[in-house]
């Protein structure tokens, strides 16, 4: 299996292409399906007019410019992520809802050097899981937060808490090279599952009054929708690039076949098992 292939193994230069032109094309599912996390991370937060707001892992910009708004005119917002191609399709967002209070950045949260205590909120929905170094990582959040400021962020819980998430991978087995397991705490979707880890990752770099909680979040799709966020992203997505057709073929109707029983009045009545955290500097 390629490194492009690897469960949770993602790069930079992936996001800028297959995987950032698939996320941008899936925009509008994800978002009405995330809108409830991004939500209540938001209120979580407490964000308010005169707010400085980091958005970590800033995507094609929604969350950004929600989180702009609430800043109110006094405030502003900072989208940070890795993808070109989605910082791209957040610019243009912005400047079509006419939301002057907020920038993009191209970087890596982990490594960037933020003007320190320069933010009196910093933000996540679902961008916190991917990092090499979650301690550096969040060591240099810390530092880019003002004294007294605040940390909230969304996370996946374990996936048997999400029975949903592995259907498509399981289906997909039988035609595809061998997927490995991923490694428990390495980057990717659940490397956040285990609440403790995320409590001493947190404590390590300097944040306090830490908070964690269970959130369920109605997130129904329809059955092309599943199909389309299960084969063009997650996972499969990079290991399906790689195969023939023929297989990509087989992989497709055995993994319809696979949510087809949990499809219900023409939705599949799926819930984002995730940690709500949140903490101050």
């Amino acid at each position: 299996m390629s490194e492009a292939a690897k469960p949770g193994v993602l790069t930079g230069a992936q996001w800028k292409d297959a995987m950032g032109r698939a996320w941008a094309a899936l925009h509008p599912v994800l978002e009405r399906m995330n809108r409830p996390v991004g939500e209540a991370t938001a209120a979580r937060a407490g964000v308010a007019p005169g707010d400085r707001v980091l958005d970590v892992g800033c995507g094609t910009g929604d969350t950004s410019l929600d989180l702009a708004r609430r800043a109110g005119h006094d405030g502003r917002c900072l989208g940070v992520d890795i993808s070109a191609t989605l910082l791209d399709s957040a610019r243009k967002a912005a400047d079509a809802a006419g939301v002057a209070n907020v920038a993009f950045l191209e970087a890596d949260a982990q490594t960037h050097a933020f003007a320190p205590g320069s933010f009196d909120v910093v933000y996540s929905r679902f961008g916190v899981m991917f990092f090499d170094d979650p301690d550096a990582a969040f060591a240099n959040l810390r530092r880019a937060a003002a004294p007294g400021g605040r940390l909230a962020f969304t996370c996946w819980r374990k996936p048997q808490d999400n029975p949903l998430s592995t259907i498509a991978v399981d289906a997909a087995r039988p035609f595809l090279p061998p997927i490995p397991p991923p490694t428990p705490g390495a980057p990717g979707r659940f490397a956040f599952a285990d609440p403790d880890r995320v409590r001493g990752i947190l404590e390590r770099s300097g944040w306090k009054d830490i908070e964690i909680e269970a959130l369920d979040a109605p997130t129904p799709a329809s059955l092309d929708e599943m199909m389309a966020l299960n084969l063009d992203l997650g996972m499969l997505g990079p290991i399906l690039r790689d195969q023939p057709e023929a297989v990509r073929a087989q992989v497709h109707e055995a993994v319809g076949a696979a949510f087809a029983p949990h499809v219900v009045d023409g939705v599949v009545p799926m819930t984002a098992a995730c940690w709500l955290v949140s903490a101050r500097a």
